[in-house]
């Protein structure tokens, strides 16, 4: 299914001159991974300390962006300059899915949605996401390859979560729909759990 994860390799060759100059360095994949996850989980807390203060939530798209990048960076280092590595592995797969709950769960604490079902429709939102991240890693188990099927990627939940974010601050944002936004979500990741599930055995059997 299409998913905003198509996008990626034009992406990489944009970041590769900067892949280069910070190997050079000496900067790591692991260092990276770690520097996003932490990132977002210190966002995650101050904006959810501060849910009701809309103008924080202008940096939720920009980290976004900003994370897509640094999450790209980790993955090339490692690829192209021989940093693979099973603890690498590992940071990268719980790293992702810890950064995702830090970063929405303060979606379900806006003013008009903490304590309604629009709450309860983030967090599902999240489990859903951390489930669809574990159907895409299980692919390995399998014989398959690691599946990023959509329609509801990683890619495109940061989108959705980053143009909600900008919507919130900048004033053009309701309660309501914020709700009904989220309910759509969660069905797009059942859908999305069950393409990574069929295509992971597919490819297995096919193997």
């Amino acid at each position: 299914m299409p998913s905003i994860y198509q996008l990626k390799p034009a992406f990489q060759n944009l970041l590769r001159p900067l892949v280069r100059q910070l190997h050079r360095v000496g900067v790591t994949a692991n260092q990276v991974t770690l520097a996003a996850a932490g990132l977002s989980v210190l966002l995650g807390l101050v904006l959810a300390g501060n849910a009701a203060q809309r103008s924080l939530f202008l940096l939720v798209p920009l980290w976004m962006f900003l994370r897509m990048a640094l999450n790209a960076i980790d993955g090339m280092l490692a690829r192209e300059f021989g940093q693979q590595s099973r603890l690498g592995a590992y940071l990268n797969e719980l790293s992702d899915v810890v950064a995702d709950a830090a970063l929405y769960l303060p979606f379900a604490l806006l003013p008009g949605v903490a304590g309604s079902w629009g709450a309860a429709a983030v967090v599902i939102v999240v489990v859903l996401g951390i489930v669809s991240e574990m159907a895409g890693a299980l692919g390995l188990m399998v014989g398959a390859r690691r599946r990023y099927d959509g329609p509801m990627g990683k890619s495109d939940r940061a989108f959705i979560f980053g143009l909600l974010a900008l919507l919130y601050a900048l004033g053009w944002w309701q309660p309501g729909w914020q709700a009904a936004l989220m309910a759509l979500v969660a069905a797009l990741l059942v859908w999305t759990i069950v393409n990574r599930v069929r295509q992971g055995l597919a490819e297995s059997s096919a193997g």
